[in-house]
């Protein structure tokens, strides 16, 4: 009962009490995203180790659902993402289990080292667990491409660049806005209370119907805790350009450059 009565209330993250509770009924999995070495000493209780490394090696589907099939993640199974990196490693590795299908997945609202500063449970067990069945439900409107975005974007579409304020300015993709990924989160928490994220998207005309796309500087970790920070203001139609910035330099796409960039105001408020 504690799995779909979740389901049905899926957000984009989850507390430590709830999710301690989760965790003493064996109701969810919990993912580290976590290098080995950090994660055995130490984790958030029945925690399972997938580095991103592990994961950015071959994130096809197919492999992907292997992971999700070895820990034991079913179809219905809630899944929780946490990692010590501000959320943008977890939100990566929660965007690919969503792509895949599986659509009860959550990040922890705090990172690892914030739950130690709680003095909340931690240990250095390494799980067992079953193997389980999960089915392979591709969601492509959540995923742009390169050749998407042009299109898209004369279409209306919105592109939001997560990088570092100076790194925009230096170069990026045509008509971005730059809403760096520093100004996602507040205080412990990896986003924001929503009335904040809402004034600050509203404050760049940012429109709740709009078409969003994210994207960051190589393999779409930034702009995955971009992507959630819109879906967590219950934005729909939200994509995450995965490749980033550095496929479309590879690409010789069109980039724009702000001149004398070092000089010019970075606050980006």
């Amino acid at each position: 009962m504690c799995s779909l009565s979740r389901e049905k209330s899926v957000s984009v993250t989850i507390d430590s009490d709830r999710l301690r509770s989760e965790i003493r009924d064996k109701s969810v999995k919990v993912l580290d995203i976590r290098k080995e070495d950090d994660y055995k000493q130490g984790h958030i209780p029945g925690a399972i180790n997938l580095p991103l490394a592990s994961l950015l090696a071959d994130d096809s589907p197919e492999k992907v659902l292997q992971y999700a099939k070895s820990f034991g993640i079913g179809d219905e199974t809630p899944v929780v993402v946490y990692d010590d990196t501000f959320g943008a490693l977890a939100s990566r590795v929660a965007w690919t289990l969503e792509y895949i299908g599986h659509e009860n997945v959550s990040l922890l609202d705090i990172t690892y080292s914030t739950w130690k500063k709680l003095g909340l449970e931690t240990n250095s067990d390494i799980p067992s667990f079953n193997k389980s069945d999960h089915s392979l439900k591709l969601q492509p409107q959540i995923l742009a491409t390169s050749d998407y975005l042009v299109p898209a974007k004369e279409k209306g579409a919105i592109l939001i660049d997560n990088r570092e304020r100076l790194n925009f300015l230096e170069q990026h993709i045509p008509g971005a806005i730059n809403i760096p990924y520093r100004m996602l989160a507040s205080g412990q928490n990896v986003l924001r209370p929503k009335d904040d994220l809402k004034r600050l998207f509203e404050n760049r005309n940012i429109r709740h119907d709009s078409e969003i796309i994210t994207y960051c500087g190589s393999v779409g970790t930034l702009s995955g805790l971009g992507y959630y920070a819109l879906k967590s203001l219950g934005m729909n139609n939200v994509k995450l350009y995965v490749r980033s910035f550095k496929e479309w330099k590879s690409l010789d796409k069109p980039i724009e450059k702000q001149k004398d960039a070092n000089y010019w105001d970075l606050s980006a408020e």
